[in-house]
């Protein structure tokens, strides 16, 4: 969250899980929502399935490293699902700082 906001001069709000990021999107609405995908409490892919099923406008950024597989498998079912990009790990500050921006810059729209 710090380095978006040093880096590119974003608003961030930062959650430990899927819960907690839902509340935050209750009071603030945030352009991009970025995810990893295994959370405890509500995962990334019950959080991106959330999302898209509520009145969210903004974009989903999904990231993984995987868990018993491989990130790919993951990062397709999080694109499946709904997710706008996917990053997997580890990743570079400059392709998360890319990634991010070609998301906000680009079309709008679910």
């Amino acid at each position: 969250g710090e380095a978006l906001e040093l880096a590119g001069g974003f608003e961030v709000r930062a959650a430990p899980d899927g819960w907690a990021g839902l509340a935050i999107l209750q009071d603030w609405a945030a352009d991009l929502v970025i995810t990893d995908l295994v959370m405890p409490n509500l995962d990334g892919m019950e959080l991106i399935c959330r999302l898209r099923r509520s009145p969210f406008p903004g974009k989903i950024l999904a990231m993984s490293g995987g868990a018993r597989v491989g990130p790919e498998e993951y990062l397709e079912g999080a694109k499946f699902l709904g997710a706008h990009g996917v990053l997997a790990k580890p990743f570079g500050m400059e392709e998360f700082l890319r990634t991010v921006r070609h998301l906000l810059e680009g079309p709008s729209g679910r």
